[in-house]
């Protein structure tokens, strides 16, 4: 997904049921002129059929919304690759949030983040990389990896594999233990002393032998395993 310019702008489709919320996030985007706001919908069923027909660069996606959760929503988006997908959740994570992970939203962000979080939000999982916010995170991944019962199991009902760690490089595995700690590409470049351009192909490559859809998913996955980054990766 490209970041945006003044020739070619972020298109975003915002999808929110409630009328009032989604005006003022239409707002807010409006404001930036990198940021283009292409359609918005009310339901989930909408922000499928509109993300199939304008093709956006990214949705933003609230999760408990009518005729079609914004998760299903999430997951058939993703799915038919029509573009990132950036949730809207509250601070109190339920299990709409871990349905989102496993369906790979790029990326979670508090419903009460101010103006300039959102933008900032928006330009960084359209530039392709992935983002929670920093009061959701740990607990995020502490929930998500570390508590397995049967109505909260851990990445479909299962404790992952170690084994799938063998298709990946030593380098590759350094990266994942990096995106465990929710560094971003600069942050992780800058720790392995390597282009930016070069840990985004890591990234890409590491998440198709994983067979996962986001960075985010790969976090957690890194969590569970107790994949950890090379000394000093830390946030």
């Amino acid at each position: 997904m490209t970041t945006g310019s003044a020739a070619q702008p972020i298109r975003v489709l915002v999808a929110e049921d409630q009328s009032a919320v989604r005006a003022g996030l239409v707002l807010i985007l409006r404001s930036a002129p990198d940021i283009k706001v292409v359609g918005e919908a009310a339901d989930g069923e909408e922000a499928v059929r509109l993300a199939r027909a304008l093709r956006p660069a990214l949705v933003l996606m609230d999760l408990q919304m009518p005729r079609l959760d914004g998760v299903s929503a999430t997951r058939q988006i993703v799915d038919g690759q029509l573009a990132d997908v950036l949730v809207l959740t509250t601070f109190d994570l339920d299990e709409y949030v871990f349905g989102a992970l496993r369906a790979g939203a790029a990326g979670f962000l508090l419903k009460d983040s101010d103006a300039a979080t959102l933008l900032t939000a928006v330009r960084t999982v359209a530039s392709g990389e992935g983002l929670i916010a920093p009061a959701v995170t740990r607990r995020l991944l502490a929930e998500f990896a570390g508590t397995r019962t049967p109505e909260r199991p851990a990445r479909d009902g299962a404790a992952p594999d170690p084994g799938v760690l063998d298709a990946l490089t030593p380098r590759e595995r350094e990266v994942l233990g990096c995106l465990g700690r929710g560094l971003s590409n600069a942050d992780i470049a800058l720790r392995l002393v390597m282009a930016e351009a070069t840990v985004k192909t890591h990234v890409s490559r590491l998440l198709a032998k994983l067979e996962l859809r986001s960075r985010v998913q790969a976090a957690v996955l890194a969590q569970e395993l107790g994949v950890e980054g090379p000394e000093g990766a830390g946030p």
